[in-house]
């Protein structure tokens, strides 16, 4: 799979040459032989090419049984390789396939980049019966694995014995056309001899399915033929990604996660219905199945590729930027209007213009336009503002670090020994090339910034020859997590906190956040577009994730910058970024009392995002969460797109359109308006008028929300007066406990608060030993 020639780093369908009709094929047929101790055994292959078919004045291409052709009659008809299962976990399995007898290039080190230390490498008794001579069953608690022989069937069940899914056997086919429903396979090419797997599962006619990543296109995947192959999207409104993921869910009760780098093409019931189809662009399949409800899995998945460490407090106050500020003059003056106006900040961003020329990143402030940067990025932190910076690690031929790339081998190149593009494009697989930027990156920490901007990182050529040893068809995907993790290595060993903010991720990249959602329009439909895409990424393992307010295109109109300002703002992390102007006092006086309100709101919630943000990175949650995923027993929480859970007790459902009011989905329970204290019943859909503030904002009754007054900078937040706002049943009052949690910053400590009638309960949630010291906290509001 080495000559790739399609428009420069354009996503394609990998599975489109299964439908060349000069190819072999070969469909997994039976268990040549299984050691049920070991879990390994022998998948014999049967061999098929597609024949052209004329009926009825139609021409089709069916498989047909095909004898060997190759000569001499040294190579095997119908092949037989090895495969092996793994218990990792009592829901987590493991299922290597090979297509070829016993050469792999696979490496522990390609392993280690996705997967967390180890990992793997778990493993968990399943308890073991033989059915006759024809299958093997494992069981645990949660569900049951059968490798059935003739036909080779892997199926997994649930704890009930229900069917989740189960691998496809040309038998299973049963249609007229029997090439619509592909079955297991791999296929031979007749142009370069590579081996390219199809691992197909069946579907259920009521299966949802969830995650692939940053998706902007409909949230249920199904039905939906997914590329999974970063790229510069330019956009929030096509099937191109900037942070695809090999991993989704399943309404069923199971998550399937494909551990490789190769382009992939997962068809989830769009070439035939009931059949989902993994084309996985490599010569061998290494898939994770999971079982269990949307927690489990993604907790499952986590456990194995990484969970979101907590980033620092200041993080999650408002990020102020645009495209771009370009001198220390213009960044003071916009931190003097910000104090000036009373509007809650805690980090101005830097875009492309920091240096002596717009976008040509040398990572040096121009010294015509920043007298002093280390004394400007100083001052600002004492108003509790914090600087984040931008940069790329592509470098145009003007760019003065161009020449020190190629010279020192530190450059992408052809096989050919050229470079692929007119840039040098920075090879982190080289440990030489990623030292030289990560010692770059640490002198502009060590002036005091507080993040860098991971742009970019989607275009690793596939024409490129890697330090890695590899060629661009396995380290294309691989080089945003490489990228982002060479951030977040020099970021914390500098500043010792997890935080950068990349645009591009790849699987495991979760372990290095914040990511945001790229370029989106200015339009109602972006809106909802970045929604889909951040709920997405978040049932693909990335708990926090963030979205330029009001779209980057263009200049936000007003209209719109209101109704995105909420939904910004009640995301993990909120960032006004864009053409300009994004500044509320570029919008009028208005502008700046609503933009000021809708801003405080975040900074007055902080103690419960903040907690949320806790909980939800220890178990490898996303914050913003799909409905079902709180409500997973609730059919009609599976249907809704377009509103979220934050956290565990808040629903949000955004404006989209020019309008008051919206209809929205209530899941099961009482529901009371934030902004208005109405209560609402759920179980059914309502037609909600908006608050002052334009965005459906509900708390789950039986909650107790924790509050504090808000200040200019989360610097400034008083902890030690936190009110816990407790949203009782209809009847007002408080008969059974009511709790929640509280994580305390600056102790990095976990406490949980019990209310019951008019006594408040602190606890240590380590020891569960009460601490009354804190209860100097606590103001209670029923």
């Amino acid at each position: 799979m080495t000559t790739i020639k399609y428009p420069l780093n354009r996503p394609f369908d990998v599975g489109a040459g299964f439908e060349e009709p000069s190819d072999t094929y070969f469909f997994a047929s039976s268990a040549a032989a299984y050691d049920a101790e070991t879990h390994q055994g022998q998948m014999q292959w049967q061999r098929y090419l597609r024949k052209p078919r004329l009926s009825f004045n139609q021409i089709d291409y069916p498989f047909a049984a095909s004898q060997g052709w190759e000569f001499p009659d040294e190579y095997a008809d119908q092949p037989v390789t090895d495969f092996q299962l793994a218990f990792l976990s009592e829901r987590t399995i493991r299922l290597r396939v090979k297509t070829r007898p016993s050469f792999s290039r696979r490496t522990s080190d390609e392993s280690s980049l996705m997967l967390e230390e180890g990992a793997a490498d778990r493993r968990f008794q399943w308890e073991s019966r033989q059915e006759g001579d024809s299958a093997v069953v494992y069981e645990s608690r949660f569900g049951s694995v059968t490798v059935g022989f003739n036909p080779w069937k892997i199926t997994i069940r649930n704890s009930d014995g229900e069917v989740l899914t189960e691998t496809r056997h040309l038998s299973d086919s049963k249609s007229l056309l029997n090439s619509n429903q592909l079955p297991f396979a791999f296929r031979r090419s007749s142009a370069d001899m590579g081996n390219q797997l199809a691992a197909s599962f069946s579907l259920h006619p009521d299966e949802k399915l969830f995650g692939t990543g940053e998706s902007f296109t409909r949230l249920n995947k199904r039905g939906q033929r997914i590329d999974l192959f970063t790229t510069d999207a330019l956009s929030a409104q096509t099937p191109r990604m900037y942070k695809p993921i090999p991993f989704y869910l399943s309404s069923r009760g199971y998550g399937m996660f494909v551990h490789s780098t190769a382009p992939m093409t997962f068809d989830l019931g769009a070439a035939y219905d009931d059949t989902q189809t993994l084309y996985t662009g490599e010569e061998e399949l290494d898939l994770f199945l999971f079982i269990g409800e949307p927690k489990d899995v993604l907790s499952e998945y986590t456990n194995l590729t990484g969970k979101s460490p907590l980033p620092p407090l200041w993080s999650f106050g408002l990020w102020m930027s645009r495209i771009t500020y370009s001198s220390e003059a213009e960044v003071r003056e916009v931190a003097e209007k910000l104090r000036i106006n009373g509007i809650p900040t805690d980090v101005i961003h830097l875009d492309t213009g920091w240096f002596d020329k717009d976008w040509r990143c040398n990572y040096e402030f121009s010294a015509e336009r920043f007298d002093d940067p280390g004394r400007m990025i100083s001052d600002l932190k004492e108003q509790g503002l914090r600087v984040s910076l931008w940069q790329l690690p592509y470098f145009t031929p003007t760019n003065p670090l161009y020449g020190e790339l190629i010279e020192k081998g530190y450059a992408v190149l052809t096989g050919e020994g050229n470079l692929p593009t007119d840039d040098a494009i920075l090879d982190f697989s080289n440990p030489e090339a990623e030292q030289w930027y990560k010692e770059k990156i640490a002198g502009l920490l060590e002036l005091g910034v507080g993040a860098i901007k991971v742009d970019f990182g989607e275009a690793a050529p596939l024409n490129g020859v890697y330090a890695s040893g590899r060629n661009g068809y396995v380290e294309h995907n691989l080089y945003p997590l490489r990228y982002n993790r060479a951030v977040a290595d020099i970021t914390r060993q500098v500043n010792d906190e997890a935080i950068i903010w990349a645009r591009s991720a790849w699987a495991g990249s979760q372990r290095y956040p914040i990511h945001w959602g790229g370029d989106a329009e200015n339009t109602d439909s972006a809106m909802a577009a970045s929604l889909r895409g951040g709920l997405s990424l978040g049932l693909s393992g990335f708990t926090f994730w963030s979205h330029d307010i009001g779209g980057f295109v263009e200049s936000s109109p007003e209209l719109l910058y209101r109704r995105w300002l909420p939904f910004g703002m009640l995301t993990s992390h909120s960032r006004c970024h864009g053409a300009p102007p994004t500044e509320p006092w570029a919008y009028g006086e208005d502008f700046i009392v609503y933009f000021r309100r809708v801003t405080e709101l975040k900074y007055v919630l902080l103690p419960y995002i903040y907690t949320q943000a806790k909980l939800s990175a220890d178990k490898g949650h996303p914050l913003l969460r799909a409905l079902f995923f709180e409500f997973p027993n609730d059919p009609g929480a599976w249907l809704v797109e377009d509103q979220y859970m934050f956290g565990t007790d808040l629903l949000i459902a955004p404006i989209f359109e020019e309008k008051t009011e919206r209809n929205v989905y209530l899941p099961p329970g009482e529901w009371i308006d934030f902004q208005t204290g109405t209560r609402w019943i759920g179980g059914s859909w309502q037609r909600i008028e908006a608050g002052d503030i334009p965005i459906i904002l509900l708390v789950k009754a039986g909650a107790v929300i924790p509050q504090l007054k808000p200040a200019l900078s989360t610097a400034f937040l008083d902890w030690g007066h936190v009110r816990f706002e407790a949203y009782a049943g209809s009847d007002g009052s408080i008969q059974e406990p009511l709790c929640c949690s509280l994580f305390e910053p600056s102790e990095q400590k976990l406490y949980a608060v019990e209310v019951q009638g008019s006594a408040v309960t602190v606890k240590d949630s380590d020891t569960g030993q009460a601490d009354s010291t804190k209860l100097g906290w606590v103001t209670l509001t029923v």
